[in-house]
């Protein structure tokens, strides 16, 4: 298994990631970004994970749980293309959120043949733990690294998401 961040990497001990990565070829400054990426996703999500399996649930039940607390009464539509699932891939995950009763499901005031979802109770209770640990890291390492290095985080992050 690779380290995130080898101290073999590192030119000194004063050094950051950053600075480290400007010294290395393209190729390896590019994989050891690939890394960091993989080992930063996989802590953003472990406690989270555990939150969910102590319930069954997995960690697309809290993609739905973030989008649909985020847009309340979003259709089933619109929540399939923000997630960019296929109906199929959101059903299933979908109706055990629905029989948890952690999200409810009505039509729209404009057209009873569209369905909206929303969070109930419990389910905004849910979804504010699972984020809430996540909302605690990010602030955490943004403190530590800087606003600047923040504001290129989120440059990166929107270059790379579209």
């Amino acid at each position: 298994m690779v380290d995130p961040i080898s101290p073999t990497e590192m030119p000194d001990d004063n050094a950051t990631a950053a600075d480290g990565a400007a010294l290395m070829p393209r190729e390896a400054a590019l994989c050891l970004a690939i890394e960091q990426f993989y080992f930063g996703y996989r802590a953003f999500t472990a406690q989270p994970d555990r939150i969910l399996a102590q319930r069954g649930l997995g960690r697309v039940h809290h993609r739905i749980l973030y989008f649909v607390g985020r847009n309340p009464r979003i259709s089933v539509n619109a929540l399939l293309g923000m997630l960019s699932v296929s109906k199929q891939a959101l059903n299933a995950p979908l109706r055990q959120l629905l029989e948890l009763q952690l999200v409810a499901m009505g039509t729209a005031g404009h057209d009873k043949r569209v369905r909206q979802l929303s969070l109930t109770p419990s389910g905004a209770q849910l979804e504010a733990l699972l984020t809430g640990t996540q909302m605690e890291q990010l602030q955490a390492v943004f403190e530590q690294a800087g606003a600047s290095a923040e504001a290129g985080w989120h440059q990166v992050m929107c270059r790379l998401g579209g």
